[in-house]
């Protein structure tokens, strides 16, 4: 989920329930579960990091 408001990307991997959460580098947050399967993976300060034009044209396919 791209949210613009917030600049800031967040990616869901699996419903699993999320037991833990790692700053991996400044502004990017991996979600592990209970066996240490990353279940989601956030973004901040998107824009910034790769440049609104790159971000303005991100699409994403939900199945």
């Amino acid at each position: 989920m791209l949210d613009r408001e917030a600049d800031a990307l967040y990616v869901r991997l699996s419903e699993a329930e999320i037991v833990e959460s790692e700053e991996v580098a400044p502004g990017v947050i991996v979600d592990y579960d209970a066996t240490g399967a990353v279940v989601a993976l956030e973004v901040l300060k998107l824009a910034s990091r790769f440049g609104e034009a790159t971000v303005s044209s991100l699409q994403f396919d939900a199945d």
